[in-house]
């Protein structure tokens, strides 16, 4: 009788910074395939339950796109930046994207970054790590400058840490790679308990 071949890896992710922060464990999945899925907060949802709700649901909406999955895991992620109970938008446009500035503006906010690994049994193994980051006091040049930049565009709270809001991050206590959008702690533990090979 054949050995099983490796466990198969796919990446249900659209975020080429997922993918990025896969290859720093050694991780290249064999498929990447977005999930469409309705990100809207459900009423009174709060920001921890809502992240891992997101990933949940992207791991399930791939999961049952796959066709003779055999040995396929499927790995999720979802990342919500909050002030308090309030979940912040993914910004789409510029004025939004601005009003998230000048509310995390000199001020701490969370990063909860969810991730959702499906085995090919159904089993969810799930794991979310918590980020405190608290922002300079931001001036009017300060918030002008990052919004013409682009960089806001579709991201947690209107800004990136991996570009230049890096340089506007006083203190941050927390995985900074799960405020990227894949915590690494907590997605290499995921991966080695379900016997991928990771050094």
């Amino acid at each position: 009788m054949a050995e099983p071949g490796p466990p198969r890896l796919l990446l249900a992710s659209a975020s080429p910074r997922r993918l990025a922060l896969l290859a720093r464990l050694g991780i290249k999945p064999d498929a990447v395939c977005a999930a469409a899925i309705d990100e809207t907060p459900a009423r009174a949802e709060l920001p921890r339950a809502h992240a891992q709700r997101l990933a949940r649901q992207k791991a399930e909406a791939v999961a049952a796109r796959i066709q003779g999955g055999g040995r396929t895991h499927v790995l999720a992620g979802d990342t919500v930046v909050a002030v308090g109970r309030r979940i912040l938008p993914k910004t789409d446009n510029e004025e939004m994207a601005r009003d998230c500035l000048t509310l995390l503006s000199g001020r701490r906010h969370r990063v909860l970054s969810a991730i959702c690994l499906l085995l090919p049994d159904g089993e969810k193994r799930e794991r979310i790590s918590e980020t405190v980051v608290r922002f300079k006091p931001l001036c009017e040049q300060e918030i002008s400058s990052y919004l013409a930049s682009g960089e806001w565009s579709g991201k947690a709270g209107g800004y990136a840490i991996q570009g230049r809001a890096e340089a506007l991050v006083a203190w941050l206590a927390g995985s900074h790679s799960g405020v990227i959008g894949l915590p690494l702690f907590e997605t290499r533990a995921l991966l080695k308990s379900a016997g991928f090979p990771i050094g």
